[in-house]
Formats: C-alpha cells, sequence, structure tokens
C-alpha cells in the first residue's frame, strides 16, 4: 500500500519506518531542502534507539521516500503525526487531499490537538465519498518508540467508519501479534481517553512525589513505602518512581492540554497544581545542594550524571537538569556532564558557557567534585565503580534524584547520600 506521513516528529519517523519495513510504499511530506532524512530527523529524534538504522535501511531499499506535499495530496491514504500545535496546518493540509476529489480516502490522525479536532478536520472532507479521519491514539514514548509500535498490548481507534475501521486494522495487522485489546470508540471519545491515561499518569507521579517530601520530614524511607503501595493489587508498580520531576515535550504538552480544559469546563486547579508542583520537584536536587553548603556553592565543582528527560533519549525537553545547570551556573559554579546520548544537545544549548563543561567518560566528570548530583537513571549508572568515584571526587557528596542508588551501600563507605524522601 501506498502510504503518505505527514509530520516530522518522532511518532511519524518511527511509524514511517515501522510501515516501510512491512513492505509499504511509504512517503514522508518533505517540502525543505534537505535529503538526508537523518539531518531532517535532527539529533533527538534520530538518537532514538534503532531509528537511525531502520530509516537509513528503509531508504536504501526505496521502501521509503520523500515526496512534496502537492504531489503526497493526491494519494489516498494518509497518517498525520504532527506536533500538538499544528493544527491549522492539518486543516491545511487535510483541505488540500479533500480538494482531489477521491474516493475512500482514509486519514488517520496520530496528532493529539485536543478534543472534538478530529471531527473538526473531518468536517472538511466528503463523507459521501468515504472520505474519512480516524483518530488513533499513539502510545510511544522516546527511548521505545519502535518497540511501542512493534508490540503494543493496546490500541485505543476513533471511528464511526466500518469501512475505516476495517483499513486501520489491516494497516496495523503486521504489529498486531500480542495485542490485547483494540478499543474502537468515536473518535471524540478515543481523544479524551488518551487525555485522561496522561493526566492519570501526571497525577500518580505526582502524588509518589508529595508523598516522598512527607515522608523525608516524617523521618520514613519512601522506597519501603513504595513496595507497599506497589504490593497492592489496586494500585500496581507502574509509575510510582520518586524523583526529581517529569519533563518531556509530549507528556508535559499533553498534560498542559487536559490542564486548560479542566479549568475551561471545570473551573478545576487539579493539573494545574500537579504541573505546578512538578516544577518544584525539579528544583529539589539544587535545594539539597544548597541547604548541605549553608548557601553558598560559589566555585564549587559540580558532577551531573544524566541530563536527558528520561533515559533511552537525547532530548531535554522540559528536563529537571535545565532548571538545575541554570540554577547552578546563576550561582557561579562549575557544572562537569556526563549522559550517555543528550551531550550534543547539552553542547549546542551552551555553546561555549565558560562554567558548563561535558565528558565522554562518566567517571571523568567526577574529578575533583564537591557533589555528584544523579538526575537521570540510566542502566549504565546502576552499578557504579564506588571506590573510583571517592577517588576522583574532592568531596563524596551524592544527591540522587531518581533514587538509583543504595542508600546503605554509599553510606557504609563514607559517602555522604540524599535521596528524594530518603
Amino acid at each position: 500500500m501506498k502510504i503518505v506521513i505527514w509530520g516530522l516528529e518522532l511518532t511519524a519517523w518511527a511509524t514511517a519506518g515501522m510501515l516501510a519495513q512491512s513492505g509499504n510504499d511509504v512517503f514522508i511530506v518533505n517540502d525543505t531542502h534537505i535529503t538526508d532524512p537523518v539531518a531532517l530527523m535532527g539529533s533527538s529524534i534520530s538518537n532514538e534507539p534503532g531509528l537511525k538504522d531502520l530509516i537509513n535501511q528503509q531508504f536504501d531499499k526505496q521502501n521509503l521516500q520523500f515526496i512534496q506535499s502537492s504531489s503526497a495530496a493526491l494519494f489516498s491514504t494518509h497518517f498525520l503525526s504532527m506536533n500538538p500545535a499544528e493544527f491549522e496546518h492539518a486543516q491545511h493540509t487535510v483541505s488540500q487531499i479533500a480538494k482531489q476529489g477521491l474516493e475512500k480516502v482514509l486519514i488517520i490522525n496520530q496528532s493529539h490537538f485536543g478534543v472534538g479536532y478530529t471531527d473538526k478536520l473531518q468536517k472538511i472532507l466528503d463523507i459521501e465519498k468515504d472520505q474519512v479521519v480516524v483518530y488513533l491514539a499513539e502510545n510511544i514514548s522516546e527511548g521505545e518508540a519502535l518497540k511501542n509500535i512493534r508490540k503494543p498490548t493496546s490500541l485505543t481507534l476513533g471511528s464511526t467508519s466500518e469501512w475505516a475501521s476495517m483499513m486501520t486494522r489491516s494497516l496495523l495487522r503486521p504489529f498486531s501479534s500480542q495485542l490485547e485489546q483494540l478499543l474502537v470508540m468515536t473518535p471524540k471519545e478515543a481523544e479524551f481517553a488518551k487525555l485522561s491515561i496522561t493526566g492519570m499518569l501526571a497525577l500518580r507521579i505526582g502524588y509518589i512525589n508529595e508523598l516522598a517530601n512527607l515522608a523525608e520530614q516524617l523521618d520514613v524511607d519512601i522506597e519501603v513505602i513504595k513496595q507497599s503501595l506497589g504490593a497492592d493489587p489496586r494500585i500496581g508498580h507502574h509509575y510510582l518512581a520518586p524523583g526529581c520531576g517529569f519533563g518531556g515535550n509530549t507528556f508535559s504538552q499533553t498534560i498542559k492540554g487536559l490542564a486548560n480544559l479542566l479549568s475551561e469546563k471545570r473551573q478545576s486547579q487539579l493539573l494545574d497544581t500537579v504541573l505546578e508542583e512538578n516544577e518544584k520537584q525539579k528544583e529539589q536536587p539544587f535545594r539539597k545542594l544548597w541547604r548541605h553548603y549553608e548557601c553558598d556553592i560559589h566555585n564549587l565543582n559540580i558532577a551531573i550524571w544524566g541530563v536527558s528527560f528520561k533515559p533511552g533519549s537525547a532530548a531535554l525537553d522540559s528536563a529537571p537538569s535545565l532548571k538545575i545547570i541554570s540554577a547552578l551556573t546563576a550561582q557561579q559554579a562549575s557544572v562537569h556532564i556526563h549522559d550517555p546520548e543528550a551531550l550534543e544537545n547539552i553542547e549546542k544549548l551552551y555553546g561555549e558557557h565558560p562554567q558548563v563543561h561535558t565528558y565522554r567518560d562518566k567517571y571523568a566528570a567526577l574529578n575533583n567534585a564537591d557533589a555528584l548530583l544523579l538526575l537521570t537513571e540510566w542502566p549504565e549508572y546502576a552499578s557504579p565503580d564506588c571506590e573510583e568515584m571517592k577517588e576522583r571526587m574532592l568531596t563524596p557528596l551524592i544527591i540522587d534524584g531518581r533514587n538509583l542508588f543504595s542508600k546503605e551501600l554509599l553510606e557504609s563507605l563514607g559517602f555522604t547520600y540524599y535521596g528524594i524522601g530518603r
């Protein structure tokens, strides 16, 4: 099948690559002069595990190609994988497709513009000609994008057209081997379901962080409490990891969208409060450092392990690290950073900043350090050589923003340790 992908987000590239690999002829709309797919992706997306190789492989096989928007509108099967802020562009795209007058046009909207927006796109089309927009709730998380598409456990489809639902199922069949459930509902219900799930996850993260902050004041270890919560089958262990706040462009934007909707329709500040508290939570590692050094970190060397907003991603969108680096440099501290994937993005952001230094070796970042701040729980940080850490550091002080390390082990080796809620 010939399929057109509109958008240059991670979802667009991952969807294009997987559809091409499963035997389709896939066209990515590209109206720029950039012909190298990796260059067009940008470093944050191209660093997604396995994606760059998949895209290059499919371009080499010519299963994947670029196409200009003027030609793309002539096709009958489309995916909209755009940024939530690009609704006007989506409207223009659907209008161009509608003008061709084709019968049996399927547009699969993976973009989350908000509740009711797929219906707005549908109004541009001629339903009598079976020109249909369906909503497919994307469940892609950075660091696991290809896995999320290849082996989804559930899919939510918003469609009122039997023909469009059947065609969408057919397209997704290669990725449905482990599918536990396919939920079909109206587009508006599917959009609201997507919002609701993201909001619930944000509430869980916010709640466990609030409990962690309270546990600290009560001299209780939140890690013990977390195990008790997770053991209750009504709660489970997912998204119960206390830490220094969540980031990520798509996740944060979706929560803000639901917060605005709640505020507008219900005068509810529930998610506004979660977002406000999350911004405060991002400051926790810095505040612990500030208190330890009695409000004077001028000229100190502060090492940071992990700056991406989550492990498996090179992206810095709304990452806690950005807030902390800004606070450290404002206090004239010298910042020494290691991250397995995000150093290129940090270097682009800070350029030749005299106080910000990057290292390809995580231990080199610790040389003469007055503290180590762990901000992203990359697997390669989980079992460090503690003796080498202590030898390199000027002051064996660990501030663990993700509760990754063993508090008992580090303290037994002579480290001063601060976690979140510990």
